[in-house]
């Protein structure tokens, strides 16, 4: 039985905001990522609309919706909230159904 997670989140930048900007404001995110239980990985992505899809490989669903809760606290001061159109941010965190390597 699969119990990975993925959690996606898809977004619009803030105005003015480029990727290479998201990206660096995003250094402390994936500094406190890593010493998250359970993370696996992180890829950041961009339509040609400008669409940008985060996701997030957790080992379950319990620790990628934990996570996304502390960051919102933890990592408050962080730039890369400020990066984000929040009007456009959808997020969800599914269990893995299947596989494949």
């Amino acid at each position: 039985m699969a119990t990975e997670a993925m959690e996606i989140t898809s977004f619009h930048l803030a105005a003015g905001v480029t990727m290479d900007d998201f990206i660096a404001a995003n250094a402390d995110v994936d500094a406190w990522l890593r010493q998250q239980p359970g993370f696996i990985l992180r890829r950041i992505c961009q339509a040609a609309d400008g669409l940008v899809t985060d996701m997030l490989l957790w080992k379950s669903a319990q620790d990628g919706k934990r996570a996304a809760s502390a960051i919102m606290t933890e990592l408050a001061h962080s730039p890369v909230h400020a990066a984000i159109d929040q009007t456009t941010v959808d997020w969800s965190v599914n269990t893995c159904r299947h596989r494949v390597n």
